[in-house]
């Protein structure tokens, strides 16, 4: 991979497909992978293919990918023995009428991972954090949910980041506390005491503007102490992280015992998949809330989710993005300040992020991250990043050289 200076590529047909896009969808590309969210003009726009730890666009250009799908790639892109247990099924049948033993396999598969009873399935994230808050009021019978500040949790209504079509009511009980912050919590507590019914969290905080924090030492157990004193169901939000820190859930990882779990991103490899697991007193609620989908069952993500973990174990991969992660990071602490800049590296190792100290405007990190694009490194300038099993030592090597130059482009934008 090149280090020196490189003409802008070309993402040509990427805006003739967005402007197409624009007539025909409403935003053109919608939700997070708006590219609004990221340095317009600087970043292509649609995908055609991938493999391993690498994707090409609609014109052909070549990124190592440290966004992964925005986080679904654990183990790379086109795992071939993930990809033939889901072709095997394919072939059988993906849609039926009922389920298969695959979804049987899989709920106990997890439930003995994470050391929790039982399991429901879904298609993404916010299915299963919307049903488990669900859950949590069937259970107690109170109606009250606290969150974090900043955090997110998906884009049902309760929880959506954004602000159209939503009317006061969808939050009416939905109150929040700052993260590490054991006091703001012990208020809300006092507040509304005999009223909340669960606790919503990451297992560490990921804004999507800011640097990632982990948990204070203590704050878990903080946490944990005041739901139980309060009878409220503490419920871990473990669809971005889960499956890079640990295989049994990323609650295992930071020592914290939550009632309910929820999955995604990673769980599939990238096919489309969620999942829910909670504790055998919870299975009676959980039974008595509704949840369905036509393509809930589909066979052909559960056993690509069967494969994606049992791949995860044998092979150890998140010990190896562990030693991935804290090399890239060390890496470009050391690129900064050899460019006299500094630098913030936030978030656990395999699920990293970096950003400028003093940078409010977020310039200096939208130049970074388009100089990184230009040199075919793909970094997301304000989403944290992700790393896969298929990244090497070599592509490690590749992104630092390529960040040496973006550094020094920097720098010298500063003098």
């Amino acid at each position: 991979m090149s280090t020196s200076p490189e003409a802008p590529r070309s993402y040509a047909e990427s805006l003739r497909l967005f402007a197409r896009a624009s007539r025909v969808i409403p935003g053109g590309i919608y939700g997070h992978t708006s590219p609004a969210l990221t340095v317009p003009g600087k970043f292509p726009n649609f995908a055609t293919h991938a493999e391993g730890g690498r994707y090409w666009d609609a014109d052909g250009n070549e990124f190592l990918d440290f966004m992964c799908g925005y986080g679904p790639i654990v183990l790379g892109y086109n795992h071939p023995e993930v990809e033939a247990a889901a072709e095997k099924q394919r072939r059988d049948g993906d849609c039926f009428n009922h389920p298969t033993e695959a979804t049987v396999l899989l709920a106990e598969r997890l439930a003995a991972l994470t050391g929790l009873g039982w399991a429901v399935f879904g298609k993404n994230g916010s299915d299963m954090t919307t049903w488990a808050v669900q859950v949590a009021r069937e259970f107690t019978g109170r109606k009250k949910i606290l969150r974090v500040r900043g955090g997110y949790h998906g884009s049902h209504a309760w929880c959506s980041p954004g602000h159209g079509g939503i009317i006061p009511e969808d939050r009416e009980h939905v109150h929040v506390f700052q993260w590490n912050d054991p006091d703001t919590l012990r208020d809300l507590l006092a507040r509304h005491r005999g009223q909340v019914a669960a606790l919503i969290a990451s297992p560490y905080h990921h804004p999507a503007f800011g640097d990632s924090a982990l948990p204070a030492p203590g704050f878990w157990a903080t946490v944990e102490e005041l739901c139980r004193r309060d009878g409220v169901l503490l419920i871990c939000d473990d669809v971005r992280a889960g499956f890079r820190l640990h295989l049994g859930g990323s609650h295992q990882h930071f020592e914290f015992a939550p009632d309910l779990v929820c999955f995604s991103k990673a769980l599939g490899n990238g096919h489309a998949i969620s999942a829910a697991v909670g504790k055998a007193e919870l299975k009676v609620a959980a039974s008595r809330v509704f949840l369905t989908g036509s393509f809930w069952q589909g066979a052909v993500a559960m056993r690509a989710a069967l494969a994606t973990l049992e791949i995860l174990e044998r092979d150890d991969c998140i010990s190896r993005m562990q030693r991935i992660g804290e090399r890239f990071t060390a890496g470009l602490r050391a690129g900064a300040e050899k460019h006299g800049l500094r630098v913030n590296c936030s978030g656990p190792p395999a699920i990293p992020f970096m950003s400028f100290a003093a940078d409010t405007g977020w310039q200096r990190q939208r130049d970074f991250c388009a100089e990184m694009a230009r040199r075919g490194v793909f970094l997301h300038p304000h989403h944290n990043w992700f790393l896969c099993a298929a990244h090497t030592e070599a592509d490690i090597d590749g992104a630092l050289a390529a960040a040496d130059a973006a550094f020094a482009l920097v720098a010298a934008g500063e003098k």
